[in-house]
């Protein structure tokens, strides 16, 4: 066990109520990312802002997956996963990849311009940015996995404009910036 963990250290400590920790990650503005895997005809993915680098040197993010996700047990099947950031213009992918629209699985790619990279997992062609990983670690907290990837590759078009997540909406929020500004 890390030295720096204690698990009992704070035994009895009162937790901050779950609803209430919710209510204030809400008003946290996030980048909204797709993480994807598997091969094709197999492929799935999901929406997350959970998500970060981790150092440049080797250059790694960790990006953090709710067990319970379709992608959860392929990323540990297959050691691969790709991180896709979203653009405004991709809203509808989004929210399809958050399942609002009930699609699952290899469904969620239809219509999308993917390719393969190198490492294997599926890259969205459209993405502001893409980080094609292979799976160095995993860390079990909770209902989560912390997926830490070293990058193979990573690819960018910084003239896209990042998606936005905030208060369970996603958008550029600039208009309510403005309006919170103004008053």
């Amino acid at each position: 066990m890390n030295a720096l963990l204690k698990p009992n250290r704070f035994e009895g400590t009162p937790l901050v109520d779950p609803a209430e920790f919710r209510r204030c990650m809400r008003t946290v503005p996030g980048a909204v990312a797709v993480i994807t895997c598997g091969e094709p005809g197999d492929r799935t993915g999901l929406t997350a802002t959970a998500f970060c680098s981790l150092t440049d040197a080797p250059p790694t993010l960790l990006a953090c997956v709710n067990g319970s996700a379709s992608a959860h047990p392929v990323i540990r099947r297959t050691g691969r996963f790709a991180v896709n950031i979203l653009s405004e213009a991709d809203l509808d992918v989004a929210g399809r990849f958050a399942g609002r629209d009930g699609i699952k699985g290899e469904d969620r790619f239809e219509g999308l311009a993917c390719t393969q990279a190198p490492g294997g997992a599926p890259i969205l062609a459209e993405s502001l940015a893409s980080f094609d990983c292979v799976l160095e670690a995993e860390h079990r907290y909770g209902t989560h996995s912390v997926f830490i990837g070293r990058v193979l590759s990573a690819a960018t078009d910084p003239t896209r404009p990042p998606l936005l997540y905030l208060d369970g909406r996603f958008g550029t929020f600039a208009e309510d910036a403005a309006r919170a500004a103004s008053r």
